[in-house]
């Protein structure tokens, strides 16, 4: 084994230009790979940061109670209600179940929530808006609230209100301006402009409206409990997987962000059997060019590969001799590439970093030991052929050539 390592080395030094040629055209396909791996990988990761990294991963909310059914003697089934009042689902027992799902592994974050609708008054000027009232201290444990202040704070004090950007344009707002909110119940809460954000979604930016939790028990008409249970994750991947345990644990219908997100996995899976078929299509090209070279190699070899059989070399020690010389190219070629391309991918923002405008490339997913492996093993196979044909050479015509 020695000997045919030493002479598929000699193979590969005896002509340095060829050997180079065909090492660097291995290396480039392998930086093609890597740098596929690590654009689809990181696309995907911009992608679900931008969709659902600033929502929750599973959400908690409060099942509207059924009214008392009455069934008649004929048959038919009569709805009792209480004429003049409406029963708004809550979750009376929040605060029991907080501590418990913080400390559910993979849980980053929590945050207790009251939700509903309201109109913002400011002189003449309504706007509708969708009225959040989170806790003091938990204004970005969902939505990092902090990151997209463009004025004032993100604080949401007694009286105090944060708006998005595009409705406080809208209504001409500015930091320290009294408003009007006026929930869906009627109930009027005078407030002070805060905060104004800016997170890029036109949705969130010209509707959404954060009071306090207690502003919003005012609001809601709603002494204890809240309409849902925000949670964070630590990987957003492990949610069907968290809400499962945390259903489990506190009895409550968790419902993870991945039930309302089937046309979004669809698109990401298209997009990684794209990658996939580039990838391939970077291995097939690596295969052509190493098949190519050895069998010229093979061909211009005849004579000396006529000698060793003459001395007694077997044919397994012939496809020995070619198929390590492809391995040797394959792994030269591998290392090489997924060194450039881990060079080239440095300069590049880590997946933490990524912003709107810039490329996401993730260096983190360049897949470097599986492309390494995976040229090595197309290398391999590349040079059977090769090996095969120098194998089946007849000692007397080769050497007479």
């Amino acid at each position: 084994m020695l000997y045919g390592l030493k002479i598929a080395t000699r193979y590969l030094t005896a002509n340095k230009g060829q050997t180079a040629l065909l090492v660097t055209g291995v290396a480039v396909g392998v930086f093609i790979f890597i740098f596929m791996s690590a654009l689809i990988g990181g696309l995907a990761e911009f992608i679900l940061a931008r969709t659902v990294g600033d929502l929750s991963h599973i959400t908690i909310e409060a099942e509207t109670e059924d009214p008392a059914l009455l069934v008649a003697s004929e048959g038919h089934v009569l709805a009792v209600t209480e004429r003049g009042r409406t029963r708004d689902a809550t979750l009376a027992e929040a605060a029991t179940w907080l501590p418990l799902i913080e400390t559910v592994a993979g849980v980053k974050a929590v945050s207790p929530e009251i939700t509903g609708a309201g109109f913002l008054t400011r002189g003449a000027q309504v706007a509708q808006v969708s009225v959040v009232g989170v806790e003091a201290g938990r204004e970005s444990a969902i939505l990092d609230l902090a990151s997209y202040m463009v004025e004032g704070e993100e604080r949401v004090g007694s009286g105090v209100i944060v708006l998005g950007r595009d409705l406080a344009d809208d209504l001409a707002l500015s930091i320290g301006q009294a408003l009007h909110l006026e929930s869906s119940k009627g109930i009027t809460a005078n407030l002070t402009l805060g905060g104004i954000f800016e997170t890029g979604n036109g949705s969130m930016d010209s509707a959404r409206a954060f009071v306090s939790l207690s502003t919003a028990r005012t609001l809601f008409s709603m002494p204890q409990g809240v309409t849902q249970i925000e949670i964070k994750l630590d990987d957003l991947n492990a949610a069907d997987a968290t809400a499962l345990r945390i259903q489990s644990l506190t009895g409550l219908n968790a419902v993870p962000w991945t039930d309302d997100a089937e046309q979004l996995m669809e698109a990401l899976d298209a997009q990684a059997q794209t990658g996939y078929f580039l990838k391939a299509f970077a291995l097939i090209t690596i295969v052509i060019g190493v098949a190519s070279a050895l069998l010229l190699s093979t061909y211009r070899r005849r004579p000396e590969i006529g000698i060793m059989r003459a001395m007694g070399a077997g044919r397994g020690f012939v496809v020995f001799v070619f198929v390590t010389q492809g391995a040797l190219i394959g792994l030269l070629g591998g290392i090489m590439g997924a060194g450039l391309g881990y060079l080239a991918l440095l300069p590049f923002p880590t997946r933490e970093a990524f912003r709107p405008g810039t490329l996401p490339l993730d260096i983190t997913q360049g897949s470097y030991g599986l492309a390494i492996t995976l040229t090595v093993i197309a290398a391999i196979l590349a040079s059977i052929l090769p090996a095969r044909s120098a194998a089946r050479v007849d000692p007397v015509t080769a050497i007479g050539q």
